[in-house]
């Protein structure tokens, strides 16, 4: 279980805040459970309910502030992610993405920028969906690196190139 406070990763949700833990008095949610009560921090607009026992939403911690340093250490290192088949690309993507990993957002973003770098060479524009998944993979990544570093989310794309270029 996660106290109250604390920050985690929550699906799609990105970076959430743990507002609070508990039965809910809304008629759809079940008497008998546990639930999440969480704050998105990067974006407006509400509070999500998660139940504190499922096992279809991915929910974790956010690393610590070793862990993000050894990740933007190691980041050149990781691969990018093979898409042989045009036609499989975006549930590849979808799949990676879902895993709430955060070297997998890496994956993404590495994969996609690799993309975006040899479709503009070749004069064509950058697909709608390439796009999509880079922003939500940046999102998510910078959004935790951010929490982890205590830094603004604005800053951790720079941060992350200085420390890979300053090696």
């Amino acid at each position: 279980m996660f106290e109250t406070g604390t920050y985690i990763v929550c699906g799609q949700h990105g970076v959430c805040r743990v507002e609070g833990i508990g039965k809910l008095k809304l008629t759809e949610a079940s008497k008998d459970r546990d639930y999440y009560t969480l704050s998105k921090v990067y974006s407006q607009g509400g509070v999500i309910y998660v139940p504190a026992d499922s096992e279809k939403i991915v929910m974790r911690p956010v690393i610590s502030k070793e862990e993000a340093e050894e990740l933007i250490e190691h980041m050149k290192e990781i691969d990018t992610i093979k898409i042989d088949n045009e036609k499989r690309k975006e549930e590849i993507l979808k799949q990676s993405f879902r895993t709430c990993d955060n070297r997998e957002w890496v994956r993404i973003i590495k994969t996609l920028y690799a993309r975006k770098q040899m479709r503009l060479s070749k004069g064509k524009k950058v697909t709608a969906s390439d796009e999509r998944f880079l922003r939500s993979a940046e999102e998510n990544l910078y959004g935790e690196l951010a929490i982890s570093l205590n830094m603004n989310k604005r800053d951790v794309e720079k941060y992350i190139i200085e420390k890979i270029d300053g090696e």
